[in-house]
């Protein structure tokens, strides 16, 4: 009989808060580093990996910004995108909706956005081909930006959407960058038809998630955790059932838990709120989507059922077309089938 850790690691998966940058495998980080002359605190891959573990939101800021100045050209942009499909593979996470933060590398070395596309959908087209998974993009706007930086990405947005990109996004420090500050940019969108997805509610509390809420209507939160602070928000979480995109591991490193046991994770599915889970920046944060699983399944004693139900709920709360969303429904009923029957 197949054990639930088993169950999980081979079960068909979807993630949906993942981000592109912030999966960059320390060896490849590596790589690049030497490939452009760019000095690190390390020179070694043990040595690289022991500066990746985290310490505290400003050296995990200090790290993502490193790797976005070593990604120079587009065959760079290519390089992590493949590796991260492969590592998707691995997992059978079938489907990811991937956060991506372009400016960042337009600003740090002068990489046109439309070229960092290209090559994110050359990845894309080569990951679906070959390994069969697929994935879209999140493009991001860096909240330490300025306004008009997000509006720059926001046009960027909006002439591509539909080219890889499925919804603008918006992360990076919340506390003192409201989504208010980038109004005008979530105007543009939202004239255009486009789709938002919104950090917030993580380092921040309820006041960020009402606010992103009012600004860019999004179609879930990132993170989201926070929620719990508010009995009024929880309501509204609860009746507009708007998604909750929970990183656990990653909110434990950066504190907003002391631990897995004292996340809010079970608070908010008993009081009936939609949440999916999912993996953040993985190597950063020493995790993986099947590992959030496991973790979550073996803390809070979730059985093979709920766990579907979670992955399902995934799969309905994606940003894929209705035929889309009922083709993988049925494609992973199928597979947890499979599962179920060589579990019996």
């Amino acid at each position: 009989m197949m054990d639930i850790d088993n169950f999980i690691r081979k079960m068909p998966k979807v993630e949906l808060h993942v981000h592109l940058e912030g999966s960059v495998r320390p060896a490849t980080f590596l790589k690049l580093a030497k490939r452009y002359h760019i000095a690190l605190p390390a020179d070694t891959l043990e040595g690289l990996r022991e500066w990746y573990v985290f310490r505290d939101f400003s050296h995990f800021i200090e790290i993502y910004m490193a790797i976005s100045s070593c990604l120079r050209t587009p065959e760079d942009i290519e390089l992590i995108t493949r590796e991260f499909l492969i590592g998707q593979a691995e997992q059978n996470i079938l489907y990811s909706e991937v956060t991506f933060t372009p400016y960042n590398q337009l600003l740090n070395c002068r990489l046109g956005m439309h070229e960092q596309l290209d090559a994110v959908n050359r990845a894309r087209a080569w990951g679906e081909r070959e390994l069969g998974v697929r994935m879209g993009l999140i493009v991001d706007i860096p909240r330490e930006r300025s306004a008009d930086a997000a509006v720059t990405v926001a046009r960027f947005v909006v002439d591509r959407y539909g080219d890889g990109i499925i919804a603008q996004g918006l992360g990076g420090p919340e506390i003192g960058n409201p989504p208010s500050k980038f109004r005008r940019a979530f105007e543009l969108v939202h004239e255009a038809g486009v789709p938002c997805v919104v950090h917030a509610g993580e380092t921040d509390g309820p006041s960020s998630i009402w606010n992103a809420i009012e600004v860019a209507r999004p179609r879930r939160i990132g993170h989201g955790v926070r929620c719990v602070e508010d009995p009024k928000l929880m309501d509204y979480l609860k009746q507009t059932q708007l998604p909750l995109e929970v990183c656990p591991t990653s909110n434990v490193c950066l504190r907003v838990f002391p631990s897995i046991g004292q996340h809010s994770l079970p608070k908010l599915l008993e009081y009936g709120l939609k949440v999916t889970l999912n993996s953040d920046d993985p190597p950063m944060f020493n995790t993986t989507l099947t590992d959030e699983y496991l973790v979550a399944s073996k803390q809070f004693g979730w059985d093979r059922m709920f766990i579907k139900r979670l992955v399902l709920d995934a799969v309905e709360v994606s940003l894929l077309s209705v035929s889309g969303r009922g083709s993988m429904r049925e494609s992973f009923r199928e597979g947890f089938s499979k599962l179920e029957s060589q579990s019996s």
